[in-house]
Order: structure tokens, then C-alpha cells, then sequence
């Protein structure tokens, strides 16, 4: 039997490595946030550094939590349900 190559993201190392630069590169964004000017503000919140970074980050966690709990209440069926 031939053994089958590892794909690039198979890897843990470049798991690990993607991880890392997908890291930094969010600090870096949230980072900028804070030496860019602000010209045209129309919300009290965009005054605020990293903001809509946070928000899309709990944004995120909400909906994968919610899927979660609809796909465990609503859509999953018990094991014997066609006995």
C-alpha cells in the first residue's frame, strides 16, 4: 500500500504556525486601530479602539453557541426515534 502524503494543513506544525500568524496579524489590526484617526464618527462607540473587533468576536461565539443549542434541542432526534 502506498502511504499518502500529508496535505499542507494535515501538518501540526502548520497548524500551529497558522494559528500563530492568525494571531498576530489580529493583534496587529487591533493594534493600528488605535493610531488611526477617526474623521467621521457617527456612533458613540466608534470612538472606541478595537471595538467592532470585540463585537465580531462575541458576534461569532454567539452564533456558533446558538447553533449549538438549536441543533441539540430542535434538530436532533433521540436515538430511538423510528422504533
Amino acid at each position: 500500500m502506498m502511504k499518502k502524503e500529508k496535505d499542507f494543513f494535515e501538518k501540526p506544525g502548520n497548524i500551529r504556525l497558522l494559528k500563530i500568524l492568525s494571531y498576530i496579524c489580529l493583534a496587529i489590526i487591533v493594534a493600528v486601530d488605535f493610531f488611526i484617526p477617526r474623521e467621521h464618527v457617527y456612533y458613540p462607540w466608534d470612538h472606541i479602539p478595537g471595538f467592532y473587533a470585540l463585537f465580531g468576536l462575541i458576534a461569532c461565539i454567539l452564533i456558533i453557541v446558538i447553533a449549538k443549542t438549536l441543533g441539540k434541542k430542535w434538530l436532533m432526534k433521540k436515538e430511538d426515534y423510528y422504533d
